[in-house]
């Protein structure tokens, strides 16, 4: 499965107000698992920022002013994206901004969701926290992804940070590592098992650095899980009849 974690930042609120994409960032995700492939552009909105809206970026015309057009990076941009599962946070936002931009330059480009399926991190994390704040610095803080850095919005950056909540938000088997491959060694040692109990099994010793990073593993899942079935306390035994 192929995902893309995007974000956009704006001139203003509401698109259909004239208000343009300033800045684009994606993070791609294969199988769950960050993959180092990114795409980040300014752009020129050929506007100005509604009041506000600049103090969230931090960006300027004077920044902007030169960067490429929306126009100069739409094949770029849709190649990237195209066929994936679109992670967004409150994604009617950034759909109706893109779906704008793509509507300007003609019917051709057609809508984000005919090329792509988009899952809405926000209705997730409603879903999960029901009447408590969910922007991306709540879940931020609820899931442990460090944000510290984040004084301004950046579309690459939030990407990244959405990128780190989603992953602690729906966190599963995948995450556990259940759908990965068997390691070479594994793989080994099960062949040299023999069926039905005969013979020797193989002995594996556990080493120290292996056992450090279990203990990690553990430690971080308890943190997203808050309570594992691991730590239960085990059932009493019942009587045995005499």
């Amino acid at each position: 499965m192929r995902q893309i974690v995007l974000d956009t930042e704006t001139t203003g609120l509401s698109w259909d107000k004239g208000n343009r994409i300033v800045e684009i960032g994606c993070v791609e995700l294969l199988e769950r698992r960050p993959t180092g492939r990114t795409f980040q552009q300014y752009l020129d909105p050929e506007r100005e920022f509604e009041p506000g809206a600049q103090e969230v970026t931090g960006l300027t015309r004077e920044f902007l002013a030169g960067k490429p057009k929306f126009a100069d990076v739409v094949d770029e941009f849709l190649a990237f994206i195209d066929g994936a599962v679109l992670v967004i946070h409150n994604a009617a936002f950034d759909l109706g901004f893109l779906d704008a931009e793509l509507a300007r330059l003609g019917p051709d480009y057609g809508s984000i969701r005919a090329r792509c399926t988009v899952e809405d991190s926000l209705e997730l994390a409603r879903q999960r926290y029901p009447g408590q704040r969910n922007s991306l610095d709540a879940l931020c803080r609820r899931l442990g992804v460090d944000n510290s850095h984040r004084q301004l919005h950046g579309a690459l950056l939030d990407a990244q940070l959405l990128a780190e909540a989603y992953l602690a938000l729906t966190a599963g088997q995948g995450e556990i590592g259940f759908d990965s491959p068997a390691p070479a060694a594994a793989v080994a040692a099960a062949q040299l098992m023999v069926p039905g109990g005969a013979g020797p099994r193989p002995r594996v010793q556990v080493l120290a650095d292996e056992l450090r990073a279990h203990e990690a593993r553990l430690a971080q899942l308890r943190r997203k899980a808050g309570r594992t079935v691991w730590d239960a306390e085990p059932a009493a035994a019942e009587p045995v009849p005499a």
